[in-house]
């Protein structure tokens, strides 16, 4: 009997592992085919040369790295020096897209610990409301904030309507209107996992705490927060690396001094005059950025679990 029943086990184990692959080989081709495939062209590309007219010549050099990283004057044949118009465009993508990351998170965590303490059937009307502005397509929405933050948009009439400022402000080709293009484009990708990590969090460890007389500021720094970490992480990755490469906020609410990454890159495969192989360059560096990013964050995850 014992013996019957492990081979059993033992067919059924083979059986469902040829299942498995087969039901995971359309994920494993798809994966392939739109991801796995593009990143490889855009290798490929950035070791190529331009071509004068745009495109490429499919001649290997190294050409798009050196340019983004030295300068080596008008004709290439000056000594090379630093080049810190790109790094600056790079620093200064991180620290907007940490920006509007910090910006998320301290609007997002109260507004998903709101929406998890509401009763239950309340619960989906709210997320429901958070992911409204997501029917409309990311352009429309950006075009509606540049309306909503111009001269003689409704936020400057209402302000001086009421008496508060006496000239519009100036909030558009600023800093201040990409921070809340993108604050208000990823918002909800830190409410949603930061929801779901408190909806699972116990709340009787917070009336254990408070029935010690721990004050509230002390619960939930030691133990609410350290509990729905994972999901804040979690927040904070999926806003700050769309932020990092995004390229519509910039251009339809910034100005020349707000120029991001995702800008720079869009603008090398515009038209025939863009520079493909230093385009794809610099997607490759930006992605390079970012997975190494993801890997500390998975390093120091595991450490915490261990």
């Amino acid at each position: 009997m014992a013996g019957g029943g492990a081979t059993g086990g033992s067919v059924q184990s083979e059986t469902y592992r040829e299942a498995r692959t087969l039901l995971l080989l359309p994920a494993w081709v798809t994966l392939g085919l739109l991801t796995l495939a593009p990143l490889m062209i855009m290798l490929i590309y950035s070791f190529l040369t331009k071509e004068f007219r745009g495109g490429v010549i499919w001649e290997f050099s190294l050409e798009a790295y050196d340019q983004f990283f030295f300068d080596r004057g008008l004709f290439g044949d000056e000594p090379p020096k630093i080049e810190w118009t790109y790094i600056g465009i790079f620093w200064r993508s991180i620290w907007q897209a940490g920006a509007a990351t910090i910006l998320s998170l301290l609007i997002g965590f109260p507004t998903a610990y709101f929406i998890a303490t509401r009763p239950e059937r309340q619960r989906a009307l709210w997320v429901f409301l958070v992911t409204i502005p997501y029917w409309v397509n990311l352009l429309i929405r950006t075009v509606s904030m540049k309306f909503l933050l111009r001269d003689e948009g409704p936020l400057n009439d209402g302000l001086m309507s009421i008496g508060l400022i006496s000239e519009p402000l100036g909030i558009v080709n600023t800093n201040l209107a990409v921070q809340l293009g993108l604050f208000y484009s990823y918002l909800p990708f830190m409410v949603l996992p930061i929801y779901a990590a408190v909806e699972r969090y116990n709340f009787a460890l917070s009336e254990a705490a408070s029935d010690l007389y721990a004050p509230r500021w002390a619960v939930l720094r030691r133990i609410v927060i350290p509990s729905v970490k994972p999901g804040i992480i979690a927040g904070c990755i999926l806003v700050f690396v769309p932020s990092l490469g995004s390229f519509l906020a910039p251009d339809l609410l910034g100005g020349a001094k707000t120029f991001m990454i995702g800008s720079l890159i869009e603008e090398q495969f515009k038209g025939n005059a863009g520079n493909w192989p230093f385009g794809a360059a610099a997607s490759m560096i930006l992605l390079t950025m970012v997975l190494i990013l993801l890997m500390v964050f998975a390093r120091q995850s595991r450490k915490e679990e261990a």
